[in-house]
């Protein structure tokens, strides 16, 4: 499994200390300095089954700038809100587990975490 990490939020570290208890093997992702690409963020969608609004951290000054509360939220903004996300990584809902059976979850409960860990 892997884990789209920002060191700085609080979250994530809760993340791995629960995913180092249970033993887990997993691959940490820096995801502000290894930017996910488009394709990349589009696969994490399919795997979440969510829209890129979905994991729009909305509140951030960039989202701000963008305007992106107004954005449109339906099939043909899809790929500008997309864009928005691998162009603004910081955009992006954290943190992000890939479990290993293909699905993936938006770690930001212990519970959460712990059904990436079932799967």
């Amino acid at each position: 499994m892997e884990i789209w990490i920002n060191p700085a939020c609080s979250k994530c570290r809760s993340a791995l200390t629960l995913l180092d208890t249970e033993g887990a093997d997993y691959t940490v992702r820096r995801y502000l300095e290894d930017v996910p690409s488009e394709d990349e963020i589009r696969g994490v969608l399919d795997r979440l089954g969510l829209e890129p609004w979905d994991i729009t951290r909305t509140q951030e000054a960039a989202a701000k700038e963008l305007g992106l509360k107004e954005w449109p939220r339906d099939a043909t903004s899809r790929g500008r809100w997309i864009t928005a996300l691998a162009q603004h990584p910081k955009l992006i809902q954290r943190p992000i587990i890939t479990a290993d059976d293909g699905t993936a979850v938006v770690g930001r409960t212990d519970e959460a975490v712990r059904d990436a860990l079932s799967r």
